[in-house]
C-alpha cells in the first residue's frame, strides 16, 4: 500500500503505519491525522513531537507510561493521565499517536499499558 503526500510516494503497511519512519513531516502527520479524522491541536502535537523525538534518539516506539512521564515533566500532572491521552487520541495511543507520529506498527500488543 502506498500514500501520494507532496508528490511522492510514501509506502504504508496494510493499516497506514509507515514502513519508512525517516520520511515523516508535520505535514505527512496532518495527512495521516486527517485520514482518521483527527484534528491536530496543541495536545496531540505535544504527544506526536514526544514520541518524534524519543524515536530521533532511540528508533524505538515509545511506550504509554513514558510518554505520560515526560507529559507530566512538560505540562503537569493533570494532563499527564491515560484518561487525557485516551480524550485525545479514543482509538489507542499506539493506534492514532503512533501512527501520527511516523511509526511503524508497534509490536508490543501492551504498548498502551
Amino acid at each position: 500500500m502506498s500514500l501520494e503526500h507532496a508528490g511522492k510516494i510514501i509506502d504504508v503497511d496494510n493499516e497506514g503505519y509507515l514502513l519508512e519512519p525517516e520520511l515523516w513531516n508535520e505535514e505527512l502527520a496532518l495527512k495521516i491525522a486527517d485520514g482518521m479524522s483527527l484534528e491536530m491541536n496543541e495536545d496531540r502535537w505535544q504527544i506526536v513531537r514526544i514520541v518524534r523525538e524519543h524515536y530521533e534518539h532511540t528508533t524505538c516506539v515509545m511506550e504509554l507510561r513514558k510518554v505520560l512521564k515526560a507529559l507530566k515533566e512538560q505540562s503537569g500532572a493533570d494532563k499527564a493521565t491515560r484518561k487525557h491521552v485516551y480524550q485525545l487520541f479514543p482509538y489507542g495511543y499506539g493506534q492514532q499517536a503512533c501512527k501520527i507520529a511516523g511509526m511503524r506498527k508497534p509490536l508490543k500488543v501492551l504498548l498502551d499499558l
